[in-house]
């Protein structure tokens, strides 16, 4: 299939999408936008690679545009405030390379590499300002970016954030152990824990400052609001989990749902694809029916007549508003973005993007 989305060139060009991947609805019904801000997101993102050293100079020359890690991130936050949009698109750039780092310990057989690495993430969740020099850039960088996203909310929010990243770091270690261990998780023990290492709740605590509130608990529990929060969030996951599948496969991954399906449920490689394409087609359909219940709900809460009744119902409307924009970002970032096209790499094992040296390690 050939699409024509709003990408992140001048001269629009056609994607070409595989006929397994296509998903029609999106590309009819879920209109692609990028923030105005994005060319020089793109452009200041690039540099703070470059700055904090995460990734070598003739990498982020060669490959960082074609990751379009910021393409990403300016399709999601739409109507945040530049400087949030930076420091949250740093962050996720920051989280593709640590993504990265994980794989090639991996491979690798770097386990006490990893082991320390996890702990010194874990040490700069909770004292950011104090690691902004450490020797290991991943830290350093790290600690830049948490700590500018620390900036512009409250204490509450803060520490909402750092309880859920420890809880992405852990998952990350576990996956590690699986991996080196060659344990496939069941498929209720791999959707439980991908919730986690794709970091579902990271990525929806960051509507908050990108609407500049946080969301009492009130809200952010209420049932329409974390029904469509988390379809989007498993949208992304199980998409990327089926576009992944290839390269997981050649890098003897045991990490995605496909691979679970045909391990445990005795799928085939094309059965666990129709698999993962109806859960995925599951979460676009249900998503319009929870959208209009979590606007309703925001509607009730302008309609209490209150000055902060009206104030929490706008920033409901724009961050369900956000969740809507995921999906269409999550889906064209896939076939733009070089980090899944595998068969155009030398290695199908080893992205031409990524650092095999463990830091502190050469």
């Amino acid at each position: 299939m050939h699409a024509f989305p709003r990408g992140s060139t001048a001269t629009p060009t056609a994607v070409v999408v595989p006929p397994s991947l296509a998903l029609p609805v999106i590309e009819s019904s879920f209109p692609r936008r990028l923030h105005p801000y994005w060319p020089r997101l793109q452009e200041r993102t690039r540099g703070w690679l470059l700055e904090k050293r995460l990734m070598p100079a003739d990498k982020v020359a060669e490959y960082a545009d074609g990751l379009c890690y910021t393409d990403l991130m300016a399709g999601y936050y739409l109507g945040a405030p530049d400087e949030v949009l930076q420091a949250i698109a740093d962050f996720s750039a920051w989280f593709f390379v640590w993504d990265d780092r994980h794989d090639r310990d991996v491979v690798h057989g770097r386990t006490g590499a990893w082991r320390r690495l996890k702990d010194r993430l874990h040490t700069a969740l909770d004292s950011p300002g104090e690691h902004l020099r450490h020797e290991d850039a991943l830290v350093a960088g790290f600690a830049d970016s948490v700590l500018r996203l620390y900036a512009f909310s409250p204490a509450t929010w803060n520490a909402r954030f750092a309880r859920h990243f420890h809880a992405v770091i852990e998952a990350y270690d576990r996956e590690f152990r699986n991996r080196t261990r060659g344990v496939v998780p069941g498929v209720a023990e791999y959707l439980e824990l991908r919730r986690l290492t794709f970091a579902h709740r990271i990525w929806t605590d960051l509507l908050e400052p990108s609407a500049g509130i946080e969301l009492p608990e009130t809200v952010r529990k209420h049932p329409a609001y974390r029904r469509a929060a988390l379809l989007s969030q498993e949208f992304a996951a199980w998409y990327n989990d089926l576009c992944s599948l290839p390269k997981e496969l050649a890098g003897d991954e045991v990490h995605n749902l496909g691979i679970s399906l045909i391990t445990h449920e005795g799928l085939t490689l094309e059965e666990a694809i129709l698999d993962i394409r109806r859960r995925v087609e599951y979460c676009i359909d249900e998503f319009v029916p929870a959208e209009r219940d979590a606007l309703r709900f925001a509607d009730e809460l302008v309609d209490d007549g209150t000055v902060r009744g009206k104030e929490l119902g706008t920033a409901v409307r724009a961050c369900v508003g956000n969740m809507r924009n995921w999906f269409s970002s999550v889906y064209w970032f896939h076939h733009e973005s070089g980090r899944y096209r595998v068969d155009s790499w030398d290695d199908r094992s080893t992205p031409p993007y990524v650092n095999n040296e463990a830091a502190g390690e050469k």
